[in-house]
């Protein structure tokens, strides 16, 4: 009884840190487009989000609302590339977003459960999918492939960006989550306070070198500090949520259930903007997360070893003759 109560408890985390991400995954790509359309200065954009992120979570923990850790250098040292990696992300997804439509960069995104799938066996102790997992991610190459094809807004230069940003992506996905399941933190809050204080040192450089701060000289608009504020607010519950995912599931997964979500952005995004992809185009994201949804996540080889282990029948000890 008790096993069946942790079990659903269990279950329970897992899908409140899903949907959570999910939910802020989807606004977080327009609230984004928003922001860079009337701020056109994504260095300082981020910086905003990753330092009232970390502002908020140091005092929501002085004030005893939460438990955050202090910096430690133990703890430090593996979150300064988390850091970079999660900084690299992000800067090259709102670069992305400046020169490719948005379709363009959820049908990639949808095809990165790929390559992260191997790295999760090959660097994190996973099985190798199923075959109905396989067949799941071979129909998200597929969906990308044909997207491709019929995309009326081919831009080079998106694409590029693009590239660059599927190469920082998947590397990402997989450091993140070793860093969550090797890294002991005294709560969620800690990894959010670690990744979003140390990302914002190299990206202040970032936004000098870009001589960025001369758009600051305008004042921005009302449209830019509302655009800007909404996604600060989303940047807070959204590291919250990504931490609390990547913790409780493989790599491969959480790739996986970020890209589920994205028909919501599609539908917003065809309502907002008019660089869009053909119906045909569409098809194909669509197949995309179609298979993102049927995907299952491979178990650790350790937890399968163990099973079938324990699944052997027990040699029985020979009867001594009386």
């Amino acid at each position: 009884m008790k096993t069946t109560s942790k079990a659903n408890a269990a279950n329970t985390g897992v899908a409140v840190a899903c949907m959570g991400y999910m939910l802020c995954s989807s606004l977080m790509l327009i609230a984004n487009k928003l922001a860079v359309t009337f701020f056109a200065a994504p260095g300082i954009v981020l910086i905003l989000q990753l330092g009232l992120t970390a502002l908020c979570v140091k005092c929501a923990g002085m004030a005893g609302l939460i438990v955050v850790d202090n910096l430690e250098w133990a703890k430090v040292k593996p979150y300064s590339l988390v850091a970079v990696a999660f900084l690299s992300t992000i800067y090259t997804n709102i670069k992305t977003l400046q020169y490719a439509n948005v379709e363009t960069f959820i049908v990639f995104r949808a095809s990165t459960p790929i390559l992260v799938s191997v790295a999760d066996w090959w660097f994190l102790g996973r099985e190798l999918p199923s075959f109905r997992s396989s067949m799941c991610l071979l129909g998200l190459l597929l969906g990308a492939c044909g997207y491709v094809l019929f995309d009326k807004n081919f831009e080079v230069k998106g694409y590029i960006w693009v590239l660059v940003w599927y190469t920082v992506f998947c590397f990402d996905q997989v450091y993140l989550k070793h860093a969550a399941d090797t890294v002991k933190m005294q709560s969620n809050w800690g990894k959010v306070y670690y990744s979003n204080l140390l990302a914002c040192i190299p990206l202040a450089l970032i936004a000098v070198w870009n001589q960025e701060e001369q758009i600051l000289k305008d004042s921005p608009s009302l449209a830019a500090f509302l655009a800007v504020g909404l996604s600060c607010v989303l940047g807070v519950a959204m590291s919250y949520f990504a931490w609390l995912a990547r913790s409780l599931i493989s790599a491969t997964y959480f790739t996986v259930v970020g890209n589920s979500c994205k028909i919501i952005t599609i539908v917003i995004n065809r309502l907002i903007w008019d660089k869009h992809a053909s119906n045909t185009g569409l098809v194909c994201l669509l197949l995309c997360l179609l298979c993102a949804y049927y995907y299952k996540q491979a178990p650790k080889r350790a937890e399968v070893a163990a099973r079938e282990q324990a699944q052997k029948p027990k040699a029985q000890k020979p009867k001594v003759p009386v």
